[in-house]
């Protein structure tokens, strides 16, 4: 005999939207957990499993079959819940049901309650296929422009990846040569140097004005600037101390001891600079990076 459920002296409604919200997509197939069935039969998950366990030529696997691990942790990330949830304290995975076992059940628990349930889930079910079948033209929309998406995505990522590849293949040069007239071209590189600076610049230059203040303007907030010059240098006192006030710190020494041009940052990289940085791209010139660090630390000392 199949044990029965406690006879119900009343019967709540069935609500078939929150049965929808129960059905699941397991093997391409839409099916009910064994707890939830339970929980709305109204008996003890084990009773109900242990009756179909009873009446199992009545449930063959396309009625009704067990999870396997990675279905079951496929699903419990999908609907977000615990095992304890889903296992109500069990040691085994659990069994999922299909319509036609759903059907089934109520034959087997015989109550009112598993006669009412049954129906409101065949409802149920009746409900979301003409859903989808009314819906079916809408859903293949949906699925094309999904598909043109990830078309498009895919067209993208290999540009990207030709752009990274361009980027990779034309690093930046350690020298750069520029002609007459190219004189934003030049200015926008030592710009770009003096950037990258983050705590100080030192530049020997043996003829420095206005402009080169103005191009030092571009460094960094709390930068401090070091400039090494002729005795005749242009700039004057007011001209420092006005930068200071909007650029500080700006420091000046004097030298002749150098007839190139330097700019070092950072006291890590140094430039050597073929023309005064006021007079860049007036007429043929290069800044190349000095590549020996040995080259750096001795020009270093010599300041």
């Amino acid at each position: 005999m199949s044990e029965k459920a406690p006879d119900q002296t009343s019967i709540a409604p069935i609500d078939t939207s929150h049965i929808r919200n129960l059905v699941y997509t397991v093997r391409g197939i839409q099916v009910m957990l064994d707890s939830d069935l339970a929980r709305l039969y109204q008996v003890e998950t084990r009773i109900l499993n242990r009756n179909v366990a009873r009446n199992a030529r009545r449930f063959p696997e396309d009625f009704r079959f067990q999870l396997t691990e990675d279905e079951f942790e496929i699903l419990k990330s999908q609907i977000g819940i615990s095992s304890d949830t889903v296992h109500g304290g069990r040691r085994y995975l659990p069994y999922v049901y299909t319509e036609q076992g759903i059907s089934m059940l109520s034959g087997v628990l015989r109550s009112d309650v598993a006669i009412e349930v049954s129906i409101g889930i065949m409802r149920a079910f009746v409900e979301m296929r003409h859903f989808i079948a009314s819906n079916a033209h809408l859903f293949e929309r949906i699925e094309r422009m999904e598909l043109k998406q990830l078309v498009s995505q895919k067209e993208t990522d290999e540009k990207f990846e030709q752009v990274f590849d361009f980027i990779h293949a034309h690093t930046e040069s350690s020298q750069k040569i520029f002609f007459n007239g190219q004189i934003y071209d030049a200015f926008s590189l030592l710009a770009s140097l003096i950037q990258k600076a983050t705590k100080d610049i030192i530049l020997i230059d043996g003829y420095v004005d206005i402009g080169t203040l103005n191009l030092l303007a571009k460094k960094q907030a709390n930068v401090s600037v070091e400039i090494h010059t002729f005795n005749n240098t242009r700039l004057t006192a007011a001209d420092v101390a006005t930068f200071n006030s909007q650029y500080p710190t700006l420091t000046i020494n004097h030298t002749n001891a150098f007839h190139d041009r330097f700019l070092i940052l950072d006291h890590q990289e140094a430039y050597h600079i073929g023309a005064s940085l006021k007079d860049a791209g007036k007429k043929c010139f290069a800044i190349t990076l000095l590549q020996d660090e040995a080259l750096l630390q001795e020009l270093l000392t010599h300041l």
